[in-house]
């Protein structure tokens, strides 16, 4: 079940703070993305760029987990919000 888009902004932005407080992963993200650390204050409301730090997350099972850990919530957790956000939704190819 996918979330509302304001709980899953809600999630990523939880992921956005938990990736800029890991001193290894956030380089990684930055240059993956090619974002800067400007742009995860200012882009920080923008459903789009929250949808790709969810992408980014999802990545690696081992981030989900830590990052579902940390926040106490499910592990499908940041698909479901990743569903709700532009982007995400799944495509049914039949």
């Amino acid at each position: 079940m996918a979330l509302s888009q304001d709980a899953a902004e809600t999630v990523a932005l939880q992921a956005l703070s938990w990736l800029a407080a890991n001193d290894e992963l956030l380089p990684v993200f930055l240059g993956a993305s090619g974002a800067s650390l400007g742009d995860l204050r200012d882009r920080a409301a923008d459903p789009a760029f929250l949808g790709a730090v969810l992408d980014f997350l999802m990545m690696d099972d081992a981030w989900v987990i830590a990052f579902c850990d940390v926040q106490g919530v499910a592990y499908d957790t940041p698909m479901q919000a990743r569903m709700s956000l532009p982007g995400g939704q799944q495509v049914h190819w039949t």
